[in-house]
């Protein structure tokens, strides 16, 4: 038997909602479990149990997982207090709930992974996977070859050193040096701070590839469905 997870988390796995939707509407009375109202989010329960919401039984979604080509300007988020638009605008035209697997920040463009597989998002997400993400940087001031050899090295930040990054010089251009850098961790705004570490400034940075799959031809803003060889290839990536 299956530990049992949380109301919120059911209703989420579920497909319905995210777990902050969850909780707003269980705590509402709009959830019933076995036939009975709960308004406690975290109360546990089996995954076997029948849920209901607003009178509707609810069952397992398809799995989904998506890609993602996030333009600058959006946040990786389900809402925004201050309205800025976010991936879930993008999403015309998907009826599951899917999550992002991972973050960009604001200012960075490129793939993102979604799905509402919780399995698959937290296997792909795991440190302990060191599942490789590739980015394509523009860097200002240039960066010299003592720079870049720090960046391979892996600099020391704020929280501590990182882990030996790949780094291809692609060229300069005025005052702008171009690089693909390959991290296989995920801290927050890591690849800015390895930069600003170095003694440059990100300019622009985008993310072409996590693990075996690629960005590809797919324009700013669209979606698409991973096909089932590339789902096959990240598997066997984070299962290594």
């Amino acid at each position: 038997m299956s530990a049992p997870h949380e109301l919120e988390r059911l209703l989420s796995k579920a497909g319905a909602c995210s777990r902050v939707e969850a909780r707003e509407r269980i705590r509402a009375g709009r959830v019933r479990v076995d036939g009975r109202v709960v308004r406690d989010p975290a109360r546990r329960f089996a995954s076997s149990v029948r849920l209901e919401l607003d009178g509707e039984p609810l069952r397992a979604a398809m799995r989904r997982y998506l890609a993602l080509h996030k333009p600058r300007g959006y946040l990786t988020t389900r809402r925004d207090p201050q309205g800025r638009p976010t991936v879930y605008d993008l999403l015309e035209g998907l009826e599951e709930f899917v999550v992002p697997v991972g973050r960009l920040d604001l200012e960075t463009s490129g793939l993102l992974l979604l799905t509402n597989d919780t399995l698959f998002s937290d296997r792909v997400t795991d440190p302990a996977s060191h599942l490789s993400k590739t980015y394509r940087v523009e860097a200002r001031p240039r960066l010299d070859e003592l720079a870049l050899q720090r960046l391979r090295a892996g600099p020391r930040l704020s929280d501590g050193p990182t882990r030996p990054a790949r780094v291809e010089k692609l060229g300069d251009r005025g005052p702008v040096t171009r690089l693909l850098v390959s991290i296989d961790e995920g801290r927050n705004r890591q690849v800015r701070r390895m930069l600003e570490a170095v003694g440059s400034r990100v300019q622009k940075l985008a993310r072409i590839s996590i693990g075996p799959l690629e960005l590809g031809e797919l324009a700013p803003g669209k979606w698409r469905e991973l096909e089932a060889g590339e789902l096959r290839a990240l598997r066997a990536a984070v299962a290594r």
